[in-house]
């Protein structure tokens, strides 16, 4: 690990500060380290439309709106390839909301929550997309050994919790 040393204005400093205390972070160090992360994944995202992704996409519909919840039934699908999984839960009499899981590359993501959020009876669609790193260690295997590999790799909100992975 590296040490840098900056200098920034007080006004920046003391939102800064302030970022720090509200989202919980134990030290500037990780949530400099986050927002690098984020901006690094942003233009990643922008330079190769490709990139290896993981998103989600959550959107408000309408049940009552004809054939809408068969169409979105059947366009998660029809790309199965880029759907990890979906949840469904009811606002009220007319209203559902969905969170769908996606793996896949980026510009895939985005064109198939594009699709979703432009169907007639969808009201409100938003996508958070986060570019994955899979170098070093594909996981193109199943994982008999969940235990040992969660150990071996803490989510970051566990290690920012201090929380380790039963063994």
């Amino acid at each position: 690990m590296r040490r840098l040393t900056i200098s920034i204005d007080d006004d920046l400093a003391d939102t800064f500060e302030q970022l720090v205390h509200e989202r919980g972070y134990e030290n500037r160090s990780e949530a400099f380290r986050d927002l690098v992360r984020h901006e690094l994944g942003q233009q990643r995202l922008k330079a190769d439309p490709d990139e290896p992704s993981i998103a989600t996409l959550t959107f408000v519909y309408d049940h009552h709106e004809r054939q809408l919840a068969a169409r979105l039934m059947d366009f998660q699908h029809e790309h199965h390839d880029l759907t990890v999984s979906a949840m469904h839960a009811h606002l009220d009499h007319h209203l559902c909301i969905e969170t769908v899981i996606l793996r896949g590359p980026g510009g895939q993501l985005r064109a198939f929550a594009d699709s979703v959020i432009a169907q007639p009876g969808v009201h409100h669609g938003a996508l958070h997309i986060v570019p994955i790193a899979v170098a070093g260690h594909a996981h193109g295997h199943a994982h008999p050994h969940p235990a040992k590999h969660a150990a071996a790799h803490p989510s970051p909100v566990a290690r920012r919790m201090g929380k380790r992975p039963q063994r």
